[in-house]
């Protein structure tokens, strides 16, 4: 295997030599049946000791052989181990061998006392017999049709996992991937890859817009393809998602998209664009409004339907003004500015005012304005009032901060649900966010 290109001398030392090693797998340390993730000792040829190999396994038994892709590294508690990068299984070469393979619990109706007699009635062609001439199993003593059937099953599902794994290694899909694609799709997993390889994005954990292009690159599909075309759209829609944005407007999606599937022999119009946008919205694969300016505006329905709940739930809670003494709160602000000896602006003092009498208040302005100081505010009037106080920001950080500024414990947003039902106050940090917004009280 050649190293990438562009590497310093530091990086190439580093890289990883692979080299393929042949073993029978001796026993499973640890096997993930949803992952596929898997620790297991391998005995190789003319090695006295087991190898302990680290990997992804669509399915792994003790017996098989297998041969295996993959470099070497030094865990520092359990020594050197193989990682597996890419493996394929071979068949046993010696009657031992075939009737560990038989027996190891892989092919159900199969166990160690039947495997030994198979063996023992068809030596080395044992594996052709059950691949092509199963039903002669009936010759062997003790074994019923009933079983045979439930035995050809077995190896048929087998067989399938073989399939595609081969398959999907073949186009350059990795272990790793190969293994979630099967436990996705199982018998399905070649034809749905072969004739929609971006439905994996959507579908499959880890594997995103452009590995999925990967793949479908190494399979055949034509970079106009209409999956494609599709695919890019959400994936853009998505990327937009992660700077804060629910929405695009259609012209600056289609200059996203073009960007992101041009390629060097293949060129896009913002006519192509346009069309396919127009047609995901008539499936409701995207949601496609129009703002006050007539602007078209883009997005994912998860984005859009989030969008009108929040609102829905802001003007329910707007109708609903929490019953306060406001003359009790404004004499409040007189006697703790006085006795801190401060001055609350005009602003200030009425985001005081409101976050004490509103069910939401969003508090906005450029730095220095004095939100930081207000939000404390807000937060020593609650605590006069009485109310139970949470803190939450979207980021560890983030809660660090706004348990500083305020002098109370706060916590990331995503631990909030456990104290949802008990607060009486909620103050949330949003500068990660947005550079405008800071506070928003509920």
């Amino acid at each position: 295997m050649s190293t990438p290109p562009n590497l310093s001398p530091q990086q190439i030392s580093a890289f990883p030599q692979h080299e393929t090693i042949t073993g029978v797998v001796e026993r499973l340390t640890f096997y993930s049946a949803e992952s596929g993730y898997t620790v297991a000792r391998l005995t190789r040829p003319r090695s006295n000791e087991l190898t302990t190999i680290v990997g992804s396994f669509a399915n792994i038994q003790p017996g098989q052989t297998l041969q295996l892709t993959g470099f070497w590294r030094d865990h520092p508690q359990f020594g050197p181990q193989f990682q597996v990068v890419n493996y394929k299984e071979t068949k046993p070469a010696t009657l031992t061998g075939i009737e560990k393979y038989l027996g190891s619990g892989l092919i159900k109706g199969v166990g160690p006392v039947t495997a030994k007699r198979i063996v023992a009635h068809f030596g080395l062609e044992t594996l052709d017999i059950i691949e092509n001439q199963i039903d002669r199993l009936i010759e062997v003593q003790g074994i019923a049709k009933k079983r045979i059937t439930l035995i050809k099953n077995a190896w048929l599902t087998q067989k399938a996992i073989k399939e595609v794994m081969v398959f999907l290694q073949g186009h350059g899909v990795s272990t790793t991937y190969a293994v979630k694609i099967y436990k996705q799709y199982k018998d399905e997993a070649i034809a749905t890859v072969t004739k929609n390889p971006y439905q994996l994005a959507a579908d499959i954990y880890g594997i995103g817009f452009l590995t999925a292009d990967k793949i479908a690159r190494n399979i055949g599909i034509a970079p106009d393809s209409e999956f494609r075309y599709r695919a890019g759209i959400i994936h853009c829609l998505s990327e937009a998602a992660e700077d804060g944005h629910c929405y695009l407007p259609q012209s600056e999606l289609i200059e996203s998209v073009i960007k992101l599937l041009t390629t060097e022999s293949h060129q896009l119009t913002e006519e192509a664009i346009a069309q396919i946008i127009k047609d995901m919205a008539l499936t409701d694969e995207l949601i496609r409004e129009r703002d006050e300016d007539k602007t078209l505006l883009c997005y994912k329905p998860t984005y859009f339907h989030t969008e009108q709940n929040l609102a829905q739930l802001i003007c329910q809670r707007l109708e609903k003004p929490v019953d306060t003494d406001i003359e009790r709160v404004r004499d409040w602000i007189d006697r703790f500015t006085a006795s801190r000896k401060i001055q609350l602006s005009e602003q200030q003092r009425q985001a005081v005012e409101t976050a004490a009498y509103s069910k939401i208040m969003i508090l906005t302005g450029g730095p220095g304005v004095g939100k930081t100081f207000t939000t404390h505010t807000i937060v020593s009037l609650w605590k006069a009032m009485g109310k139970s106080i949470a803190l939450a920001a979207p980021t560890g950080r983030a809660a660090q901060r706004l348990g500083e500024m305020t002098e109370q414990f706060a916590i990331r947003n995503s631990q909030f649900a456990i104290i949802n039902q008990q607060k009486l106050g909620l103050i949330t940090d949003l500068r990660p966010c947005s550079s405008k917004i800071s506070l928003l009280a509920l």
